[in-house]
């Protein structure tokens, strides 16, 4: 995977004049925090910007910030939208060193729903978590966390347990939780839902 690397330039004027004059000069506004330094107003080419974010390795994953000649690791923490156009409108960047435990957010993805028999009988499968906030090493923080509903039946359930996490990482929470359960849909009786499973 190719490494992003985001050139930054720092702001000058901050506040909401400060931020519409960078969106003004087709830059997008932003701060860098985290670590023992203050906060710093920045912005990026929104060009560059949606580049890497259209990769999808951008948001929750190790970015190289770029000022000048100066280097840094980053984790992009928030990206605020536009409500109506969802074009990018400013962006948290949080300091990190490469090796530092983070917590974040995974995305949670589920595979092989024509393999759950309990699908196939009209269940359906009723997300709990899409996402699952792990402790992780910065530099090995997992892509997603993928969940297999190979022989799933309604009732059952998946939990955070049935994924083999890399080694390092862990769940903030320390017990079992559930991430889906395979359900009775709404036009299933009670008493068919019970003799199909």
């Amino acid at each position: 995977m190719a490494e992003i690397v985001l050139d930054v330039e720092v702001r000058e004027r901050t506040g909401t004049g400060g931020a519409r004059a960078a969106r003004n000069a087709g830059k997008l506004p932003g701060v860098l925090y985290g670590g023992d330094k203050a906060p710093v107003p920045i912005a990026v080419s929104l060009n560059e910007f949606r580049k890497a974010l259209y990769t999808g390795k951008l948001a929750g994953h190790l970015v190289t910030l770029k000022h000048g000649t100066e280097t840094q690791k980053v984790i992009a923490k928030a990206i605020d939208f536009h409500p109506v156009t969802d074009v990018p409108v400013h962006f948290d960047l949080y300091r990190v060193d490469e090796h530092q435990k983070i917590k974040i957010n995974v995305v949670a993805h589920f595979i092989n729903h024509e393999l759950s028999p309990g699908l196939k009988k009209g269940g359906t499968l009723n997300v709990v978590r899409h996402e699952v906030e792990l402790w992780a090493p910065a530099d090995h923080i997992p892509e997603d966390l993928v969940f297999d509903l190979t022989g799933l039946e309604i009732g059952d359930t998946v939990r955070v347990s049935a994924v083999k996490l890399p080694e390092g990482v862990s769940p903030t929470v320390g017990r079992d939780f559930v991430i889906a359960t395979v359900a009775a849909t709404g036009g299933m009786g009670a008493d068919e839902a019970t003799t199909e499973a």
